[in-house]
């Protein structure tokens, strides 16, 4: 059952079973793309899957982290922040390579490749991966509508429900008018930002220092705690299924040349959105530091932060910016959560159901964990849950990293475009970078409990 409309997959023996459906079968191979033209003009058609798996990485859990980090330790976390993104850029393009060359999305090449049973385990990891990331986004969503609009949170959380009609509009539309909105409430955020920096006239000098790993982040348990909410924040499972998918939905030349050409631009698309993405935690970061750290005023959630800064700035649209950014952020990520939870249910479960009924079990997913949190829990305890819930995504990412760097360093998956050994060293260093950070957390955690 082949959608003749997008290009079909590279011819391999490396399966289990035949080339599955396409994922997001509405949308794929759907964005024509120029065959003759120009640099810029081909950019053009590619851009947008890119800035979609952006918007995982400046979500309201890396406001959480982020604001804890910076407020705390001043600008010393940068450097995490800077040498997560790089991994994300290394990781985000091979999912693209992924699903340009096999036709697969990660879900789909989990399931074509492992045993029942353990794509299951996975399937099932990646689920609470998804709530988790989305108990930070709905969260995030309702707790900007409360300062914005004094909505109660629970309320807000149902509000965030309403995302899957806008992306079922939107996909009828085209994926294009989906790619559009996201960039819009980008620039938002990125805007807001930009404004905060200039009222809080951070020390440079000390915020290029910051940028400069230093060992005390692994030493200092607080610090370590934080380093991996910012890494699971950062590079989160979900945006690599995500984004192995959504390159499908450029109709690319089903040739090696056509799925090359493919590759570099999806890897420069997703390469520029990743590095707006770091200017805007590195932001949220510095204007915490600047702000915050070494002050009397403590800040202990995201609220404290909206309540503290017009005043301790003497700025008073401070604040409205900060919300109105977080806004942006939460639905931006609720968005594209919604396309992920689709892609991994369909990928991993081979099931196909109508795209509303699709979207909707997979939105109930997330919304109700977050509304029984949010009622238990209140306004008190809101930041920890988003910290806690990046520290859960940082600990599944494992379990769907080495996957990737598997399936794209397997010359029977790939053919031709098989990882360079450069590319699985250094897929590989990430990986075990990712491990030991989750097991030293796990050790000192544990260690700490026994005493």
């Amino acid at each position: 059952m082949n959608d003749t409309s997008s290009p079909a997959p590279i011819a391999d023996p490396g399966w289990r079973r035949a080339s599955p459906q396409k994922s997001l079968a509405e949308v794929n191979g759907t964005v024509a793309v120029p065959g003759k033209a120009g640099f810029w003009r081909k950019l053009m058609a590619f851009s947008g899957p890119g800035y979609l798996v952006a918007v995982g990485y400046m979500d309201p859990g890396n406001w959480a982290t982020d604001l804890a980090g910076g407020s705390q330790f001043g600008y010393t976390l940068l450097s995490v922040i800077l040498i997560s993104n790089l991994m994300a850029i290394l990781l985000q393009s091979l999912c693209a390579k992924l699903g340009i060359v096999t036709g697969r999305d990660l879900a789909q090449a989990c399931r074509d490749h492992y045993s029942k049973p353990v794509a299951m385990v996975l399937w099932l990891m990646c689920e609470v991966a998804i709530c988790a990331c989305d108990l930070a986004e709905v969260i995030g969503s309702a707790i900007a509508l409360n300062l914005l609009f004094k909505i109660p949170l629970v309320w807000g959380v149902c509000i965030t429900a309403l995302d899957v009609l806008a992306v079922m509009y939107l996909q009828n539309r085209g994926f294009r008018y989906i790619e559009a909105l996201v960039v819009t409430l980008i620039l938002t955020i990125g805007g807001c930002f930009f404004a905060e920096i200039i009222f809080s006239r951070p020390d440079v000098m000390a915020v290029l220092g910051g940028f400069i790993p230093r060992s005390e982040v692994v030493r200092n348990p607080e610090m370590l705690y934080l380093a991996i909410g910012i890494l699971g924040a950062t590079v989160m499972p979900h945006n690599l299924y995500l984004h192995s998918s959504i390159v499908q939905t450029r109709k690319y030349e089903p040739t090696s040349e056509g799925r090359r050409e493919a590759i570099k631009f999806a890897t420069i698309d997703s390469t520029l959105a990743l590095m707006f993405a770091l200017f805007i935690n590195a932001s949220i970061l510095i204007v915490a530091a600047a702000t915050f750290h070494g002050t009397e005023h403590k800040v202990a959630e995201i609220q404290d932060a909206h309540k503290l800064l017009s005043p301790v700035l003497g700025v008073g649209l401070a604040s409205t910016l900060f919300a109105v950014a977080l806004l942006a952020s939460g639905q931006n990520s609720t968005l594209t959560g919604t396309l992920a939870g689709q892609i991994v249910m369909e990928g991993f479960l081979d099931i196909r159901l109508s795209p509303w009924l699709r979207r909707l079990i997979t939105r109930l997913i997330a919304i109700v964990p977050a509304v029984i949190v949010t009622a238990l829990y209140g306004e008190k305890g809101t930041n920890d849950l988003l910290v806690f819930s990046q520290v859960v995504l940082s600990l599944q990412l494992s379990f769907a990293v080495i996957p990737l760097i598997l399936f794209t360093s397997s010359r029977q998956k790939m053919g031709e475009f098989v990882n360079p050994v450069w590319v699985k060293v250094l897929a590989w260093t990430t990986a075990g970078i990712i491990v030991s950070l989750n097991v030293k957390y796990l050790f000192d955690q544990a260690t700490g409990w026994m005493k």
